[in-house]
């Protein structure tokens, strides 16, 4: 059964990196979704698409893939640039500007 070795990004709504450390083995959905005509509810077959195991490297990740014969496809995470500020956010409130700060 395949699997996919990655890094999550970080989430969309917030501005920290929580829960963007550790490295995930998910295994690949290998049958398709269902919908329950009743409910319109999604449902499948495949119980291993809901195990997501934590790593806290990539290196453990894959020797736990080779142990246990499973074959995993490393996905690498892009380099993300710090936004971090000079002054930070108290320079929006520095008594020695130069130009008018209002709203």
């Amino acid at each position: 059964m395949p699997a996919r070795i990655y890094r999550p990004a970080r989430n969309a709504m917030q501005s920290g990196t929580a829960k963007t450390k550790n490295w995930v083995l998910e295994y690949v959905n290998e049958t398709g979704r269902d919908v329950d005509p009743l409910m319109g509810w999604t449902s499948s077959s495949d119980t291993q698409a809901q195990v997501r195991l934590r790593f806290s490297s990539k290196e453990a990740a894959l020797e736990y893939a080779e142990a246990k014969g499973i074959d995993a496809v490393v996905c690498e995470p892009q380099s993300r640039k710090a936004n971090v500020r000079a002054g930070g956010y108290g320079e929006n409130f520095a008594t020695h500007r130069r130009a008018v700060w209002t709203h």
